[in-house]
């Protein structure tokens, strides 16, 4: 089990220079979690994509709806209080550190490519390409 933030997700979708190494991630390790924020922020991006006209409307609903197919029930709440503390110590916002308090209580990695989360966290934050495994996988065939 890992932690994945919204960029992540959103890599898996939107074609992108990191979206063969989440693809290998997912691979890697299918069983992926994240704070319920992971919803608005990936709305907030497909609205930005709708609004640059980079997608269609039906496109971004059938992203949305799929991403919310792979996340299932894998959605964690989260202590408030450990989001606070977590953002005063490292200047990070409350947001990113969402997923860093979930990282730490479920004794996971959060996989971010955030080099503010990166540099902060250092224990409990990589990047997709150092994941175990990751790097092992074959490139998946284009679909």
């Amino acid at each position: 089990m890992i932690v994945v933030d919204t960029n992540i997700i959103a890599y898996l979708y939107l074609p992108t220079q990191q979206t063969e190494s989440i693809e290998r991630l997912l691979s890697a390790d299918p069983n992926w979690v994240a704070p319920p924020l992971w919803r608005s922020e990936m709305r907030n991006i497909l609205a930005t994509y709708l609004r640059s006209e980079i997608l269609g409307f039906e496109t971004a609903c059938n992203i949305q709806h799929q991403a919310e197919l792979l996340m299932g029930d894998n959605e964690y709440k989260i202590d408030s209080i450990t989001v606070l503390t977590l953002a005063k110590k490292s200047g990070c916002s409350a947001y990113d550190c969402e997923f860093i308090a979930l990282a730490m209580s479920l004794d996971t990695v959060l996989i971010t490519a955030d080099k503010k989360l990166l540099a902060s966290f250092p224990t409990a934050a990589m990047c997709a390409a150092d994941y175990p495994g990751s790097l092992d996988i074959p490139n998946l065939p284009s679909s």
